[in-house]
C-alpha cells in the first residue's frame, strides 16, 4: 500500500492540511515547516497522485503539442524540450502530428481530443487568423512559429528577420557578396520563409549590396533532398554564389552535399549559413554556421503561458514574448573561431 497524506502528516507531527500545502507548494508555508514536512516525504519515499490533484482541480493533467512533421529534427527537439517544461508543472505532454495539412490544423484547433486534454500548444503552417477567430473550443491555445496572426492567443516566436539579418551581416562581414537564400515559397501559409527573406533583403540592402533576385531559389519542400535539389538547380544555370543562407538547417545540409559532389569547397569556395540548429549540424564533414532559437525558452514560455490561463487567473490577452536566439558560429562560414565549441 502506498503512503499517504496522513503517513507523512503523522510522521512530521503536523496537520494533513500542511502537507498538502507544502505539496502543493503554496507560499504560505514557513520555511522551517516546510523543511520539516520535505524531510518526511524523503524519509517515507511519498509521491503524489497526480492524476487525482488534476481532477480534482477538473483537469485531465494532459496538454497536447502539435507540430507539422517529425521527420524534422527541430520539431523534435522542440517536443522534447515541452515535455520536459510540462514535466515542471506536473503536465504530461501528448505529442500531435498534422503533417502540415489543413484539414488537420483545422481538427487539431477545433477541440480535437477536447476530452482528453486541458490545452494545446499548436505550431501551425496553413491557418489563417480567421481560422483561429471561428475557433469555438473553450481549451486554452497557445501557437508557436513564426507566421504573424491577428487572434486573441498566446504567439511564441522569435524575431526572424532580425535573426536572418544578423546571419547575413555575418556573411557580409566576411567578404561576400553573391549570397544566395534557399527555400522560398510562395503562397501564404509558408510565412515564415518570407520573413526571412525579407531579413536577407534588408542586410544586403542596408550592406549596400543590391539583392539578386536571380540567387533566390524556391523549394517544394524544406528538407535535405529539397537543398541539394536547390543548390543543383542554381549552380547548373550558371548562378554560382560564393555564399548560402538556407531556409533551415536541413536545406543548408543538403546545399553542402551538392557542393561538395560538384567539387566546391565549403567555405573557401562557397559559405554556408543554416538556422535551427539541429544537432546533426554540429556533426558533418563540415560544422554549420546556423541560427540558433532558445527552443528551452520558447517551450517554457509556451507552457507557463497554458498553465496560467488554465489556473484561472485573469491574464491580458494576447501575449507575444520574443525568445531569444543567436548566431552559431561554425566550420561552414570560415575557420573555426572557437566561439561556441560547445554548440
Amino acid at each position: 500500500m502506498g503512503v499517504s497524506l496522513k503517513d507523512v502528516a503523522q510522521r512530521a507531527g503536523v496537520s494533513i492540511k500542511t502537507v498538502s500545502n507544502v505539496v502543493n507548494n503554496y507560499q504560505h508555508v514557513t520555511p522551517q515547516m516546510r523543511a520539516k514536512v520535505q524531510q518526511a516525504i524523503d524519509e517515507l519515499g511519498y509521491r503524489p497522485n497526480l492524476t487525482a490533484r488534476h481532477l480534482r482541480k477538473g483537469r485531465t493533467g494532459i496538454i497536447a503539442l502539435a507540430v507539422p512533421e517529425f521527420g524534422n529534427p527541430y520539431f523534435a527537439e522542440l517536443a522534447g524540450a515541452v515535455v520536459d517544461a510540462a514535466a515542471r508543472h506536473d503536465y504530461t505532454v501528448l505529442v500531435d502530428h498534422t503533417g502540415g495539412l489543413r484539414e488537420k490544423e483545422l481538427l487539431v484547433s477545433q477541440g480535437f481530443r477536447s476530452h482528453v486534454i486541458d490545452g494545446l500548444i499548436l505550431s501551425p503552417i496553413h491557418l489563417e487568423t480567421e481560422d483561429l477567430m471561428a475557433r469555438t473550443e473553450t481549451a486554452p491555445l497557445v501557437l508557436l512559429g513564426e507566421r504573424e496572426y491577428e487572434a486573441p492567443y498566446d504567439h511564441i516566436a522569435i524575431d526572424n528577420v532580425a535573426a536572418s539579418r544578423d546571419a547575413v551581416r555575418h556573411l557580409v562581414d566576411r567578404g561576400h557578396r553573391r549570397i544566395a537564400f534557399l527555400g522560398s515559397r510562395t503562397g501564404r501559409e509558408r510565412q515564415p520563409a518570407h520573413l526571412r527573406l525579407r531579413g536577407w533583403r534588408e542586410e544586403l540592402a542596408a550592406s549596400g549590396i543590391e539583392p539578386d533576385e536571380s540567387l533566390i531559389v524556391v523549394t517544394d519542400g524544406y528538407g535535405r533532398e529539397d537543398g541539394a535539389r536547390a543548390m543543383a538547380a542554381l549552380l547548373d544555370r550558371g548562378e554560382r554564389p560564393d555564399a548560402v543562407f538556407a531556409y533551415n538547417d536541413l536545406i543548408a545540409i543538403g546545399a553542402m552535399r551538392t557542393l561538395a559532389s560538384r567539387g566546391l569547397r565549403i567555405p573557401e569556395d562557397v559559405a554556408v549559413v543554416g538556422f535551427d540548429n539541429i544537432e546533426e549540424s554540429l556533426y558533418g564533414a563540415t560544422t554549420l554556421t546556423t541560427v540558433a532559437p532558445d527552443k528551452e525558452a520558447i517551450a517554457r514560455l509556451a507552457v507557463d503561458s497554458l498553465v496560467e490561463r488554465l489556473s484561472g487567473s485573469p491574464v491580458p490577452e494576447p501575449r507575444r514574448p520574443r525568445p531569444g536566439y543567436r548566431l552559431v558560429v561554425r566550420e561552414s562560414t570560415g575557420p573555426d573561431r572557437g566561439t561556441d565549441p560547445a554548440s
